[in-house]
């Protein structure tokens, strides 16, 4: 008799992080499993403040846990190293735009989230971002803000390297990315980290133009980087800003 229906047996879940104690702390380690790769390798990304284990296709778990508890000593000093989170509450000071704010909470005024210049009694300044809320939603609206002005600037400068070229972005959206802080698609679509806001204008504005130089070349090729330098005359500066100060600017606040 035919069979008419198959029942698959359920496949094993498999495993994607080790959880290892060492010292008292305990440290939860992604497992990625590589094509190609030939050997165990560690890496501590300080974006996301988490811990990579890269291994072959076929190394086991047993192998990998292994591995994992005789550099659990690394990995807990790398993390330690790590720069402290700043979350986005009154009294912690914070970049918008490349210059210190210090968050503070006006529940007694009108309004939502705007940034102002206030005198010490030495009659020095210093920049406040005040947020008009209540207590517990103080570090939503600084995101929502952030994001705001993130997506302002982001349009506008945009708007402002399309124009000098003769080119259209389809659209400009704004996220909280990791892996990249800008990305063309090949529609013509720009996608941003809305995290650009903290940083100096320059490096938003590069950011903006190394992406609509996208719309004209999607590589990397000696033209792309030509219309690249030709629109943001900072493209040197910008990556040497990011490669040395990129990956802080995830402190601040929380993912999305």
């Amino acid at each position: 008799m035919l069979r008419l229906f198959r029942i698959d047996s359920p496949r094993k879940r498999e495993t994607t992080h080790l959880e290892i104690a060492h010292a008292g702390a305990g440290y939860r380690v992604a497992l990625k499993r590589v094509t190609g790769a030939r050997r165990f390798t560690l890496r501590v990304r300080s974006a996301t403040r988490d811990v990579v284990l890269t291994m072959p296709v076929r190394g086991s778990l047993a192998s990998a846990r292994e591995f994992v508890e005789r550099h659990a000593a690394w990995i807990g000093a790398r993390l330690d190293r790590l720069p402290r989170p700043v979350p986005f509450e009154p009294g912690e000071t914070i970049p918008l735009r490349g210059v210190d704010h210090r968050i503070v909470h006006a529940p007694g005024l009108r309004g939502n989230v705007w940034a102002e210049h206030r005198l010490t009694t030495e009659a020095q300044s210093w920049r406040a971002l005040c947020v008009a809320c209540e207590a517990p939603h103080v570090g939503r609206r600084v995101t929502d803000f952030l994001r705001r002005e993130a997506r302002a600037d982001l349009e506008a400068a945009v708007k402002r390297h399309t124009a000098a070229i003769g080119v259209a972005a389809r659209r400009v959206t704004v996220r909280d990315t990791v892996s990249r802080w800008g990305s063309c698609s090949a529609t013509g679509a720009l996608n941003f980290s809305w995290r650009l806001i903290l940083a100096p204008p320059f490096v938003l504005d590069y950011l903006a133009a190394h992406e609509v130089a996208h719309l004209s070349h999607l590589n990397h090729s000696p033209k792309f980087w030509a219309l690249a330098r030709k629109l943001s005359p900072d493209t040197d500066r910008a990556e040497a800003w990011l490669k040395a100060h990129g990956a802080s600017l995830h402190r601040f606040g929380s993912s999305d």
